[in-house]
């Protein structure tokens, strides 16, 4: 065989070829590349994520105002030994206890093997979710038909809740002192509700109006029936038929409307996105996609060595306020009675205890580009957002975690292999947002914000990666079992 006879100029040219400059060492030892998750996810884990998607997809169908999302978080902690706690009752390590906060906040918790002045992992994501209200006095009729009158709760685009399928959840305290659940529109066989809008052909008016003015929140009615009840001498026969079908289907009056809380959300059930169905669409996915991972990370811990947290909160849409929302005191309350009863000084339970803000972030939207800072946007596919600050308008109203916390989360999550990137919410002074951090961490708690990337947020269906829910779900359980 014909040995081939290489050139000098050749050699050289393969030895350049198969070595690294200095340049582009140092460039491989400096610079950062974010991977998505089908460049930095194996199969064996992607495929995870779409199984971890089809008990989560059902959550989200259930759990559509907090009260169901506590009922949802309740059977999860019950299904995994967790039991309803008492303050002052003695417990041990290993211990599995949930208290439910008025019915409208979960807080689960599992006694550690360590000193709990070593402190606690704490993990919290809100359930409320904007949505529409109903008033006390709702129940009206007008020109053929019965509507209700509603106040809308948390950040919404109000024109994009009119004409669209629309349900009634809630619960009424009724005269007698008992409550009663509702829910009218999820079943297949039940009606929806609607907001009606006008038509184009009328709405050249309309149409000169800015966006967010075009719809008036006085004009959010419900239309709810347009049949009269069959009597010629009844008076409001429209109201006094929707009225009568309540009262035979729940036994409640229209006084027993104003001591209810009943809302009007999105009749649409979870479904895949795309022909890929790498993406679940659905309402609520602020912030139910952080705190179902969350909670089932907790739930799942057998004998942790640190004492675990976990809180579906309430109010967080609006401020927070309130005995369910995390300003209230109960975290805190429970903290100092496991203080005493294990022995353990308050102060430095505080000290030592970490926590994840599970919450959401706006994902990059091409569409949108303009209000993105596209090198400090998160993005959908890319693992979970970690969120160093919020707020709005140089910070204002922001945890801003120090350095130190947010190293030491994501030393964390590359040395367990979980798929992260950062984020903050949009361009400067283009508008922010805030979650329950500042509220955690006010009590000398180390606190970030964690979550994931969502498309159309606030929308009344949003839109996010399966990849992400599952990478946020490795993220908190890796927080929960670091020692």
């Amino acid at each position: 065989m014909e040995e081939k006879i290489v050139s000098p100029t050749e050699a050289a040219a393969d030895e350049t070829a198969s070595e690294k400059s200095r340049g582009q060492e140092l460039k491989d030892l400096l610079f950062y590349e974010q991977k998505d998750a089908f460049e930095g996810l194996t199969k064996e884990i992607r495929d995870a994520a779409q199984a971890f998607c089809v008990p989560y997809a059902k959550f989200l169908d259930a759990a559509k105002t907090e009260r169901e999302a506590v009922l949802e978080g309740i059977k999860m902690a019950e299904a995994h030994g967790f039991v309803p706690y008492t303050f002052g009752q003695k417990v041990k390590p290993g211990d599995k206890f949930y208290i439910n906060n008025r019915g409208k906040s979960l807080h689960v918790f599992v006694i550690g093997s360590e000193s709990l002045e070593n402190g606690i992992r704490i993990s919290a994501a809100h359930v409320d979710s904007p949505r529409i209200d109903l008033k006390q006095h709702p129940v009206y009729e007008d020109t053929g038909a019965c509507y209700l009158k509603t106040h809308y709760y948390g950040g919404i685009k109000k024109w994009q809740w009119v004409t669209i399928p629309l349900a009634l959840h809630g619960t009424v305290c009724r005269a007698d002192g008992t409550t009663v659940d509702i829910c009218i529109g999820e079943d297949d066989c039940d009606p929806v509700f609607y907001i009606t809008d006008i038509l184009p052909h009328l709405g050249r008016e309309q149409s000169t109006r800015p966006l967010g003015t075009a719809i008036d929140g006085e004009s959010l009615n419900v239309l709810v029936s347009a049949s009269p009840f069959d009597d010629e001498h009844a008076d409001q026969k429209y109201k006094l038929s929707f009225l009568a079908a309540l009262y035979e289907r729940y036994g409640i009056t229209e006084r027993d409307l104003m001591s209810a809380e009943l809302s009007i959300v999105p009749a649409m059930k979870a479904r895949d996105i795309g022909l890929d169905r790498s993406l679940i669409g659905a309402y609520g996915h602020d912030d139910r996609v952080c705190a179902y991972p969350m909670m089932l990370a907790a739930v799942e811990a057998e004998n942790p060595v640190h004492t675990l947290y976990a809180i579906f909160a309430d109010k967080e849409e609006t401020g927070s306020d309130g005995p369910t929302g995390m300003q209230g005191s109960l975290m805190t309350d429970l903290f100092a009675d496991l203080a005493n009863t294990l022995g353990a000084n308050i102060h430095k339970v505080r000290a030592n205890s970490k926590c994840l803000s599970a919450d959401v972030n706006a994902a990059f939207d091409p569409k949108f580009s303009g209000q993105f800072e596209s090198r400090n946007s998160s993005y959908v596919h890319r693992g979970v957002v970690v969120t160093k600050y919020t707020g709005s308008g140089g910070k204002g109203g922001t945890n801003d975690a120090s350095a130190e916390y947010v190293g030491y989360i994501h030393n964390l999550l590359t040395r367990e292999g979980v798929l992260f990137q950062t984020g903050e919410l949009g361009k400067v002074d283009a508008g922010g947002g805030g979650t329950v951090a500042k509220y955690i961490s006010a009590h000398n708690i180390d606190t970030v914000d964690i979550g994931v990337a969502v498309l159309s947020m606030h929308a009344p269906y949003e839109v996010v990666s399966k990849y992400d829910v599952y990478e946020t779900y490795r993220c908190v359980k890796a927080f929960n079992e670091d020692v």
